[in-house]
């Protein structure tokens, strides 16, 4: 990608239990709008797929006149769902958390830096590179269902190679969303973490994602190395499309044979996990 190191901090900091894997820093653009201009944008609503810079700024420039509470405005945030959980277990529960992966030489990666240090997450594990910081549009509509477009084309982020053991030394879990945009970084970092003793969770990123890397995606699950894994409807869906039980419930059964922790959330409704022959 043609970045360059320019500095990884290397800071003492009380040890963090809960590490986060973003590979590629994210900035999110966050705004409420109406089923007009989702309608106007490719993809699946609901989804998550990428687009170019381009795209990603035309969908910006169309949001403005989209917004569902005038005088709203467009929320940009330090984002990404393992960011996300990182920031909700330091703010939310205290857990001593950190940051392991890449941000840019930018505006939106210093954005990104300064928003987990507020949070209280460490931020000693983050490389910073030359080149640009990844960026997501969220559209959220009225009923608080998510449509993101992210662009990570030509983001900075950590290679495989650059993981160390250092990084994870210490902890006891390590947090990752499943992606093939980031999966030798993926497979490398669960593999330093077993190495060091660590469990490891994932997220099924999206329905898209479990419905076109279908193949890779199993082939984590059955390898015994990951410890929990949370699904969505839509990705448990996916997951068991085509077997004779294709529900909420089925999806769990088919996590739990492979994951010690299997974890099913039904947006308003909460979730259904299974832990041995423990459901709840």
């Amino acid at each position: 990608m043609g970045a360059e190191h320019l500095i990884i901090n290397r800071e003492a900091s009380q040890a963090a239990l809960i590490l986060g894997l973003q590979p590629a820093a994210l900035i999110d653009h966050v705004a409420r709008v109406d089923w007009s201009l989702l309608d106007q944008i490719p993809g699946e609503r609901g989804g998550s797929i990428p687009v170019a810079i381009e795209e990603l700024e035309h969908i910006l420039s169309e949001v403005k006149t989209h917004i569902l509470d005038e005088p709203s405005p467009i929320k940009t945030i330090a984002g990404g769902s393992v960011t996300n959980t990182i920031r909700g277990l330091s703010v939310g529960f205290g857990v001593p958390c950190g940051l392991i992966g890449a941000y840019g030489d930018d505006q939106q990666g210093q954005l990104f830096v300064s928003n987990m240090q507020f949070s209280g997450v460490d931020v000693s594990r983050l490389r910073m590179k030359r080149g640009p910081t990844g960026q997501c549009v969220c559209l959220v509509d009225a009923s608080g269902n998510r449509t993101m477009r992210p662009c990570l084309s030509n983001a900075v982020k950590i290679q495989a190679d650059e993981l160390i053991a250092e990084d994870v030394k210490g902890s006891k879990w390590l947090v990752l969303r499943f992606g093939m945009f980031n999966f030798e970084v993926i497979q490398a970092a669960i593999r330093i973490a077993k190495q060091e003793g660590l469990s490891v969770s994932m997220d099924l990123a999206s329905f898209e994602m479990v419905r076109n890397f279908r193949t890779p995606l199993l082939q984590l699950l059955e390898s015994g190395d990951v410890d929990l894994c949370f699904a969505n409807e839509d990705e448990a869906a996916e997951l068991v499309r085509g077997e004779e039980n294709a529900d909420s419930e089925a999806a769990l059964e088919f996590l739990a044979k492979r994951c010690q922790w299997a974890v099913v959330t039904l947006g308003p409704n909460g979730c259904i996990a299974k832990h041995g022959k423990e459901v709840g």
